[in-house]
């Protein structure tokens, strides 16, 4: 039976949150297949016991992955890494802490057969009360920068809980550069330019105490990072390959390559196998086994296509 669910959960010093956030999680898990769910744990370079709690916490579970970052990188970077590893039908990114209201999760994947991402959105007639007056005024403020600077209508785009196809989720990951938590914010940018489909979907959600958030420090992180996306020249690798190739030729010997988390870019002049920014050297030996040409390719040149996961 395939994978039609991959769960991405990012944890950077989650140790005492992922009990809890497993307890959250649970009466989705009674309700699917554990044949089509994957779920996987990324530890973005914790400091404390968040991998070994992982594996106690998931590690039952019938297709359960985990992978550790050799230091901590950032969210960004923890959820580019989980999604280039998902193999699901659709993938959904939710934080360690389940914060968002697991039993809705059914809800993304009904969206999903529309849309191309989903993004939860906690924002109730335009706005999201957390905990303090000091966040919301950060959260406010932040989603008012988002909107200036990326042209974004949404209101909340730094909820944990997002929906893709795995397709689409591979292509952002491969395009995007923000290791940090901006990178929510470059994804629907991206989303954007590319113009997939995408619909918010209302969510419920508890503030659950322990966030790692720093709502200055982090708050300024992101704002440097958010001014980069719109001047940012998105380019990447490519191997151009004929519109008759078969994606399981091209998995074999990307495989062979030692090439992952790829994509293929479907439309009737052309496929383009999509490479990660540092993969050209290996594209040069998937150009040559597969008679293709390896080049570069923009945001423009992808838009409108069909994307395949490899």
């Amino acid at each position: 039976m395939s994978v039609e669910l991959s769960l991405v959960i990012p944890a950077y010093n989650e140790a005492d949150r992922l009990a809890a956030g497993f307890d959250r999680l649970r009466p989705f898990l009674d309700t699917v297949d554990a044949d089509t769910l994957e779920v996987i744990v990324v530890d973005d370079g914790s400091s404390d016991d968040t991998m070994h709690r992982a594996h106690e916490v998931y590690g039952h579970l019938e297709n359960a992955r985990f992978v550790q970052q050799p230091e901590n990188l950032g969210k960004g970077a923890a959820l580019r890494l989980g999604i280039g590893l998902a193999t699901g039908t659709n993938v959904v990114t939710i934080d360690a802490d389940m914060a968002i209201d697991p039993r809705q999760l059914p809800l993304f994947m009904t969206s999903l057969r529309d849309s191309a991402l989903v993004p939860g959105s906690r924002a109730i007639k335009g706005h999201i009360n957390y905990d303090s007056r000091l966040r919301t005024f950060f959260g406010e403020g932040f989603n008012y920068l988002v909107r200036l600077y990326t042209r974004t209508s949404l209101r909340d785009t730094q909820c944990g809980c997002k929906g893709f196809q795995l397709g689409e989720a591979r292509l952002l990951a491969l395009l995007s550069f923000i290791d940090g938590f901006a990178f929510d914010v470059e994804v629907l940018y991206l989303a954007n330019q590319l113009g997939l489909s995408v619909r918010p979907l209302l969510v419920t959600w508890e503030d659950v105490e322990g966030s790692s958030v720093r709502p200055g420090r982090d708050a300024l992180a992101m704002f440097l990072d958010m001014r980069t996306v719109r001047s940012r020249r998105y380019k990447n690798p490519v191997v151009e390959l004929a519109t008759d190739t078969e994606a399981k030729d091209v998995a074999w010997v990307a495989t062979e390559a030692r090439l992952h988390g790829l994509v293929l870019a479907h439309s009737e002049a052309n496929t383009l196998l999509v490479l990660g920014r540092n993969d050209a050297l290996g594209g040069l030996g998937v150009a040559a086994r597969l008679k293709g040409s390896l080049r570069t390719t923009t945001i423009g040149e992808l838009k409108g296509r069909r994307f395949e996961a490899l």
